[in-house]
């Protein structure tokens, strides 16, 4: 099985390539403003240090958000023409899912995306990865409030939360978040859509 992961939902790209449970290339950086212009040049050269081609792949995973809008899109574009093009099923995933897995700590996971104005995109998992919270564009106390009758929890981010938790930095699994998905099917790549969970600047104005 050869599978390749995608996520630009933030100021990062990490993107990576597995071949029958073996992470074989990858890239962990952050881009900020030039992510639009270096990630599928990076992408395409994983291809280069696997020693494979995009025509030898079985799946592609992305992760289709939440985040930030740009950067969702991006890796979503890149992810939806290589698998109509190559007539491939794509797995969509929550960004926030993918940094619960590669959490290895034994306790509750509080996975957070800063989304300005003390908001967050957020979620709770237990320590299988099961969902105790969904996915939420939510006040940030919220979310805290939410997770007070639980026993010991780790919240996991890249950026600067103010927060009282104990704090660990993001730093993707790829080799696990691909393993966890491995028998998904995945969806026909014209189904594939963003889950920004925040409505835009416009909708907000117009009341949607």
């Amino acid at each position: 099985m050869r599978v390749l992961y995608i996520d630009t939902s933030s100021d990062y790209l990490y993107s990576g390539i597995v071949i029958n449970d073996k992470l074989v290339s990858e890239i962990k950086k952050k881009y900020e403003k030039d992510l639009s212009k270096e990630a599928l040049p990076k992408v395409i050269e994983l291809f280069d240090k696997a020693g494979i081609t995009p025509q030898e792949l079985d799946k592609i995973i992305v992760v289709n958000g939440p985040g930030s809008f740009t950067g969702i899109r991006i890796g979503i574009t890149i992810a939806k023409t290589m698998a109509w093009a190559l007539n491939i099923n794509i797995t969509p995933i929550s960004g926030l899912t993918a940094m619960a897995i590669s959490c290895n700590n034994d306790t509750y996971k509080m996975p957070l995306i800063d989304a300005r104005r003390d908001y967050v995109y957020g979620a709770i998992y237990d320590k299988d990865n099961n969902k105790i919270i969904e996915d939420s564009h939510i006040y940030l106390q919220d979310l805290l409030d939410k997770s007070k009758n639980l026993s010991e929890v780790v919240a996991i981010t890249n950026n600067n939360i103010n927060i009282n938790l104990k704090v660990l930095r993001y730093d993707p699994d790829i080799l696990k978040i691909v393993k966890h998905y491995e028998n998904s099917e995945g969806i026909n790549p014209h189904l594939v859509n963003p889950i920004y969970l925040k409505k835009t600047e416009a909708e907000e104005k117009a009341g949607l």
